[in-house]
């Protein structure tokens, strides 16, 4: 292995250690839950978006709860607003 090749290895490996400097703008992944699997997405402008029910009522969900521990600093805390059904029926 050339010694260019070594010095990018150990770069990269530097680099893993400091996922900060790493700032998703949008990704969609494929979740398996539980009970279904369902596509959970982030934007940096609208944040995350899941399909399941329970993100629909309440604009969070386990799904996208795993996804910020799992990318931590790499992604910005985007907690949607419920949607203003669940908004009304809250008074």
């Amino acid at each position: 292995m050339d010694s260019s090749m070594i010095s990018k290895i150990q770069k990269a490996k530097r680099y893993a250690e400091e996922p900060e400097r790493v700032c998703f703008e949008h990704f969609a992944v494929t979740f398996r839950g539980d009970h279904d699997t369902y596509h959970v997405s982030y934007d940096q402008h609208d944040g995350w978006q899941c399909e399941c029910h329970y993100f629909q009522t309440h604009g969070v969900c386990s799904h996208t709860m795993t996804m910020e521990r799992l990318l931590g600093p790499m992604v910005e805390r985007a907690w949607l607003k419920p949607p203003a059904e669940a908004n009304a029926a809250t008074f």
